[in-house]
């Protein structure tokens, strides 16, 4: 993605340029012995640019090669209007200087989510320091109590993970994710394999994907709390004895 947008961001910032230097022309005076350019047929050079493509070297093209084609073909058609003059040339930069500036503000969004997400992630299910089950329990409850939903399902979660690893029913890892959480515990209580699940999926939400805690996220947390605790792991079967 961040690939992506940094080429339409090199390809918009060349062809503002281009646009520009188009203007000048357009609006310098011209001898009038000077020999007036041939005005192509747009319908033709629309046919001519449709051979193009079905040349063979164009099925294999890529799908960012096609979107920086396109891109180039709407940026194209954008400074035909200066074809009208100077305000069509106004109107063509605005627009081009417009799509470099939404391409910038794209593209360092995308990187500081990007880089936050990583570094969330290194972090695993407990982040820094180390709490008892209990003390995040009460930390989730505070936070809920203060309507601060996202945090409070951090701390739920975290409560799940050390409950589990105090009861050795999944192994202490450090910079365990929620998704492997729940798929370690899943498979030690498959009863509550689904349970899990979503709940990993409320924390990842709020964690990489800034969506906005609720109060029903964090109840999906506090019942699975309260199911996790009541549950025993369903012991592995026995191979049975092979008579001779």
């Amino acid at each position: 993605m961040v690939r992506l947008l940094t080429v339409l961001l090199d390809t918009a910032s060349r062809n503002a340029t281009a646009a520009l230097d188009a203007v000048v022309s357009v609006n310098t005076v011209v001898s009038a012995d000077a020999v007036v350019p041939i005005d192509v047929d747009r319908g033709e050079a629309r046919r001519e640019a449709v051979l193009e493509l079905l040349r063979p070297e164009y099925a294999k093209e890529s799908a960012l090669d096609r979107v920086t084609r396109n891109v180039n073909q709407f940026i194209g058609d954008l400074l035909d209007q200066e074809s009208v003059g100077v305000v069509g040339g106004v109107a063509a930069r605005i627009v081009l200087v417009a799509l470099v500036i939404a391409a910038a503000v794209a593209l360092t969004v995308v990187a500081r989510r990007t880089a936050r997400g990583g570094a969330a992630r290194q972090e695993g299910v407990f982040g820094n320091g180390r709490r008892t089950a209990a003390e995040h329990r009460d930390a989730a409850e505070a936070l809920a109590a203060e309507g601060r939903w996202a945090e409070a399902i951090r701390e739920r979660l975290r409560a799940v993970a050390r409950d589990l690893e105090d009861r050795v029913i999944i192994d202490s890892t450090p910079g365990r994710t929620a998704g492997e959480l729940a798929a370690e515990a899943g498979r030690a209580l498959p009863r509550l394999a689904a349970e899990l699940a979503s709940a990993a999926r409320v924390f990842d939400d709020v964690t990489y994907g800034e969506v906005p805690g609720t109060a029903a996220g964090y109840e999906v947390l506090r019942d699975l709390d309260d199911h996790l605790r009541a549950a025993r792991p369903t012991p592995a079967p026995t191979a049975k004895a092979v008579s001779p």
